[in-house]
């Protein structure tokens, strides 16, 4: 049951304030585009002066890439305690076809209740979470103990060079516990699929459409390849079946170029080169030595087969699965205020992504729940959205876990 003193807290919730400061955050275009050099820079920069106007204090900027900058702020409260730590990130993904969506995806446009545009849910929305999360805490004036570490970090969607400078900088040191503002729908996710990225590429020799046997063709290879992935997908999915938080395991090809930029395609010529990206998925019992030892036997036996078969295998990422109990004092705090706020019990779930806070629980060992607002299944898509009033409830959770876990 909530306190009359808990109460008072959400006075210095303001819904518009927080609905407007999404809004304000997907309006800014903050996909990463190589070509016209756009990145986090003017996301970060309206953050930076948010936190200067809104909190009066001075967040510290450190850049992991040219235009491609952290925020950090930290907040001690001059009493020995526990440090909790609040991550999301500035990049989002690319809209795609813009004529595919119903709404501007940066107008941040509202209808039935519900925030449209590219980043709405992922994370837009739990970056503007984080932040009035902090403005309550100080502007309410409540007394705490430890800190509050706040990181909005660059670089999510790719590599997560971001939260990899962080920790690099120190700055994840003696942080006990992390909320990550991930889109789930509030509920509790307590563990994260790991994930395997590959790139292939399948060296043949370029010949004129007409008479192939001039030269070697690399998308036939590559068909062998993507069936071979296929079937030792099939028997991931036998041997570890579909964990309880996490679904099943996957092998999923991406991305298929053929010939590879910047050479163009043409009808009439077989290509010298073809290059796929993979996206692996793991859950718990898995071990990622074991998948590169088994995929390289699958192209080690393919080579066997054919004398012209040749591949090149890089891998671009590993991240390893992560979990923790629901015992941990995080989880046992937020479990307890989810149901004190809703009158329901809280739903327990693995985000079925990687998200910065696997290097946090990684490298660091921070326990790092993800329970931020937005549909778990709508990041990455058309019309994607967030919804208002999860938006608040979120924002409410938040308070209230960040003043029972710091008191």
């Amino acid at each position: 049951m909530l306190s009359d003193f808990e109460k008072n807290l959400f006075n210095y919730i303001d819904e518009n304030e927080l609905v407007e400061l999404t809004r304000n955050l997907i309006k800014i275009d903050s996909v990463i585009r190589p070509e016209t050099g756009n990145t986090e820079a003017k996301v970060v920069e309206f953050i930076a002066n948010w936190i200067r106007t809104e909190l009066e204090l001075e967040p510290e900027i450190n850049e992991v890439l040219p235009g491609r900058e952290n925020i950090i702020l930290k907040i001690d409260s001059g009493r020995p305690g526990k440090t909790l730590m609040f991550e999301g990130h500035t990049d989002v993904v690319s809209e795609g076809v813009i004529s595919l969506w119903k709404h501007d995806p940066f107008g941040a446009v509202i209808e039935d209740g519900k925030i449209y545009g590219r980043g709405s849910c992922d994370m837009k929305a739990g970056v503007a979470v984080n932040l009035l999360t902090v403005k309550a805490m100080l502007k309410s004036k409540v007394e705490f103990s430890g800190r509050i570490i706040l990181g909005i970090l660059c670089d999510e969607e790719d590599l997560m060079l971001g939260v990899q400078d962080f920790i690099k900088q120190g700055h994840a040191d003696n942080v006990d516990a992390c909320l990550v503002s991930e889109p789930e729908e509030n509920q509790l996710c307590i563990s994260m699929k790991g994930a395997l990225r590959i790139k292939l590429t399948v060296h043949g020799k370029m010949a004129h459409g007409a008479m192939p046997l001039a030269g070697i063709n690399p998308n036939t290879r590559l068909a062998w390849i993507i069936l071979a992935f296929q079937e030792y997908e099939e028997s991931l999915k036998e041997e570890f079946g579909e964990d309880e938080y996490l679904g099943w395991p996957s092998v999923t090809f991406t991305v298929i170029q053929s010939p590879p930029p910047p050479e163009p395609p043409q009808l009439n010529v077989m290509p010298g080169e073809s290059v796929a990206y993979v996206d692996i998925r793991t859950i718990p019992g898995q071990d990622h030595k074991e998948i590169k030892e088994a995929l390289g036997n699958i192209l080690k036996e393919l080579g066997n087969q054919d004398p012209d078969f040749n591949v090149t295998m890089d891998y671009l990422a590993d991240k390893p699965v992560v979990s923790m109990s629901k015992d941990e004092p995080i989880v046992l705090t937020a479990a307890a205020v989810y149901k004190d706020l809703t009158g329901k019990e809280p739903v327990y779930n693995g985000v079925p992504g990687a998200t910065d806070g696997t290097y946090l629980r990684d490298l660091k060992g921070i326990p790092c729940l993800v329970n931020g607002p937005g549909p778990r299944h709508i990041p990455h898509q058309t019309d994607e959205y967030v919804e208002i009033d999860e938006l608040v409830e979120s924002l409410k959770l938040y308070v209230l876990t960040t003043y029972r876990f710091l008191n």
